[in-house]
């Protein structure tokens, strides 16, 4: 089983504020990215890894992952689906792949193998939580419109994990339908395509706004004290 991975980090990261991108902020001595990229590395069916970045970030990027084998930084597009598609086209000998975003260090070993495990025998399969509050659907004026049942709702998370031929396709149509959807597994769902549910975990957030580093901050410390690192598990 050959994977690549595509890790996104291409974003502007606006809603973080500050002059650093996201992807650059130490946490815990260690830029964000570095903490991403840990994740896959030796990983025994990942065989070749692409970050994509923005055309400005390209130097720092490459400069930050020197030494990194089988690591590749290429530049990312207008949008984060363009971005993404880039990086699954420039994969080179791989059946399958997991998308993930450079701005969710926190996921841990033992549910990146379950993915895996589900990507084997399903071909497209992602992570998701339980919705843990109450969702209200709105009109564009703000009404309350209805309210889904809780139990059928999921917060989805990356990495996404695919058939490399299945989601570069997926991707080419909405390109020619004008299509952007909120994430890769959209995109299959739109063709017909079952994809699977592996449940995550709460702390594998996305960082997003400053908040969010406080969270991560308490996170770290948190498997610091308890030697839970299980980010690093070896297999």
């Amino acid at each position: 089983m050959n994977i690549g991975v595509v890790i996104a980090a291409a974003g502007q990261g606006k809603r973080m504020g500050g002059s650093v991108k996201k992807q650059f902020i130490e946490l815990g001595g260690k830029p964000v990215l570095l903490h991403t990229l840990s994740l896959f590395i030796g990983l025994e069916h990942v065989k070749e890894i692409i970050v994509v970045t923005a055309e400005e970030d390209m130097e720092c990027t490459q400069e930050l992952l020197r030494g990194y084998r089988g690591v590749r930084v290429i530049p990312g597009g207008a949008e984060r689906q363009d971005s993404v598609y880039l990086g699954l086209k420039a994969l080179r000998s791989v059946e399958y792949v997991m998308i993930h975003d450079s701005a969710r260090p926190f996921l841990t070993r033992p549910t990146l193998l379950k993915l895996i495990e589900a990507l084997r025998a399903k071909r497209a399969a992602i992570l998701a939580v339980p919705v843990k509050d109450t969702i209200k659907r709105t009109d564009a004026e703000g009404i309350v419109v209805d309210t889904p049942p809780r139990k059928s709702l999921w917060a989805v998370q990356t990495p996404q994990a695919f058939a490399l031929s299945d989601i570069i396709r997926a991707h080419e149509r909405a390109r020619e339908e004008g299509f952007i959807g909120t994430d890769d597994a959209s995109l299959l769902e739109r063709m017909g395509q079952t994809v699977h549910i592996v449940e995550g975990e709460y702390t594998n957030i996305k960082l997003t706004t400053p908040e969010d580093l406080v969270f991560g901050e308490a996170i770290l410390e948190r498997r610091k004290e308890t030697g839970d690192d299980t980010s690093r598990t070896r297999i």
